[in-house]
């Protein structure tokens, strides 16, 4: 096998495992969060959880499968090894970038749902002198 055969499955190899470790931690860990979102509706919280995953698997892996062609030529196995850097710390940072977006989007829903469930503001139960002379 040549230094880029092995470099692309290497990378293939951590990418994927990288991809399968981060979704099934946000799958386990972001259920919580999701009930909170969707004020204790298990059965939705856990629909969209899996849905997440889906979508997280889709655009890693698509991703990973778009990024796996080096354009350049390998020519040792130091080069095989910051070739190899290089594309790992892209899938990290994406991987980072989209659980980043995740939050951001959730947390604006919870927000939005915890707006709905303030009470409206209660009217006065006396007035003031003041009040009183001008009514």
């Amino acid at each position: 096998m040549t230094i880029v055969v092995t470099t692309y499955a290497v990378y293939l190899a951590i990418s994927i495992a990288l991809t399968i470790w981060v979704a099934h931690t946000l799958h386990k860990n972001g259920r919580i969060f999701l009930v909170d979102v969707f004020h204790g509706n298990d059965a939705l919280a856990d629909s969209v959880n899996h849905l997440l995953v889906v979508g997280f698997y889709l655009i890693n892996l698509g991703y990973v499968s778009m990024a796996l062609k080096l354009g350049y030529a390998i020519n040792n196995t130091q080069e095989g090894i910051e070739a190899l850097s290089v594309k790992i710390g892209m899938v990290l940072i994406v991987l980072g970038g989209m659980h980043f977006f995740n939050l951001f989007v959730f947390s604006r829903m919870r927000k939005r749902t915890n707006k709905r469930q303030d009470h409206p503001p209660v009217g006065p139960d006396s007035f003031t002198a003041v009040e009183q002379e001008a009514a």
